[in-house]
């Protein structure tokens, strides 16, 4: 009876061990392109609009505003000087942490 259980609680456990790798290399199958650009650190200093455009909340028009912003005052020192383009706030700012990098 006991060996009965022990193999009925092994084959459960046996059965989620392998079950729950598959199921992420599943989820990952389904990721799109969009999600791994999503996960790319995205340097302001140095980014094009392109790369700019993939942050959450910034199309091209913020993406060529952060480049001209850019241009006119240098570089940026801060992740938060961001938000001293017009249309980007803190919103964009949450979404996007981790993501946003500053370096020369």
């Amino acid at each position: 009876m006991i060996v009965k259980k022990l193999i009925a609680v092994g084959s459960i456990v046996f059965g989620l061990v392998i079950a729950a790798p598959v199921l992420a290399l599943e989820q990952a199958s389904n990721a799109s392109a969009t999600t791994i650009e999503q996960l790319v650190a995205v340097n302001i200093n140095t980014a094009d609009e392109a790369t700019l455009s993939t942050l959450k909340g910034v199309g091209p028009a913020k993406a060529k505003a952060i480049i001209e912003y850019r241009n006119t005052n240098g570089q940026f020192a801060t992740i938060e000087d961001l938000a001293k383009i017009k249309g980007i706030g803190t919103k964009i700012l949450d979404a996007n942490v981790g993501r946003i990098i500053v370096s020369g």
